[in-house]
């Protein structure tokens, strides 16, 4: 059995996170470019997830701390910064976590949710499937009748006010990874004035549908597991299912097919852990 070689892995993912200090992303072009390069990465680093994350890019491979002056901060400020820009994707969409996409690799991610180019319509279609709650179809509703609100408006309108904490985030959480709202900038509302504002994704990124409609599901799964593994090096089939939430059987096609058309190798042992990995070739001893 091939065995994954550790010192390579090693430094191909110090080249794809920018572990080393002189890669390390220095200002928000940077940043963006390290987002195009991966296609996707988290913002914080996820426990338990191996990806890229705009913070360990910037302020090294350490926990994230609580002090507010911590120099590797400044990347709330560019995410900030860079919401009603449109050059990128932002939202919490992997694992409900923080996440970056690329605008060429979005239309991917959207290919595989059950938005089907009507906003009025798909959700509907969703609730009365019952895969939307109640919370989040009338969060929707609140932005689809109103355009983009901050959170504090958002309650109101959405009439959440007296809604519990988790049962709103959870909804809006649920209409983020499935790609019906996102982030679209910052408002001076609240007792810390400070607020994210949200707008319908369709509204405000009109060419995402188009753009995701002539991509099948299969296509969009094997793109997104090859942009991972060109990022992590190597993985298992458990690895893609964690992180991407997909069914086990379709997971083990998407890599199949990279496996099949030489992306990754499969079959490889780790010379540490347990288990059947896949690595890209050049990782095998």
């Amino acid at each position: 059995m091939p065995t994954l070689n550790l010192e390579r892995l090693k430094a191909h993912r110090a080249r794809t996170f920018h572990l080393l200090a002189a890669t390390r992303i220095q200002s928000p072009p940077q940043a963006l470019d390290f987002v195009n390069e991966r296609g996707f990465t988290f913002f914080y680093p996820v426990k338990g997830i191996t990806l890229p994350s705009l913070w360990t890019a910037v302020a090294g491979d350490r926990p994230v701390p609580d002090e507010r002056d911590d120099p590797g901060h400044v990347t709330w400020r560019w995410k900030d910064d860079s919401l009603d820009k449109r050059l990128w994707y932002y939202g919490k969409i992997l694992r409900r976590k923080a996440t970056f996409i690329s605008l060429e690799v979005a239309p991917y991610f959207h290919a595989l949710t059950e938005n089907y180019g009507s906003p009025e319509e798909d959700y509907l279609v969703a609730y009365a499937a019952g895969r939307l709650m109640q919370a989040a179809k009338q969060i929707y509703e609140a932005l689809l009748d109103n355009g983009a609100l901050d959170t504090i408006a958002l309650r109101k309108s959405a009439r959440l006010v007296n809604a519990k904490e988790s049962e709103f985030n959870r909804a809006m959480e649920d209409l983020q990874k499935d790609f019906k709202i996102l982030p679209v900038g910052i408002a001076e509302a609240g007792a810390w004035r400070y607020a994210y504002r949200y707008d319908i994704t369709a509204r405000h990124m009109p060419e995402l549908p188009e753009k995701a409609r002539s991509i099948g599901e299969a296509e969009a799964r094997q793109k997104l597991v090859e942009l991972y593994f060109s990022s992590v090096g190597a993985a298992t089939v458990r690895d893609v299912t964690k992180l991407f939430g997909w069914p086990p059987e379709l997971a083990k096609r998407s890599v199949a097919r990279l496996v099949q058309n030489g992306f990754l190798k499969d079959g490889v042992s780790h010379p540490q852990m347990s288990g059947e990995w896949l690595t890209l070739p050049e990782l095998v001893t």
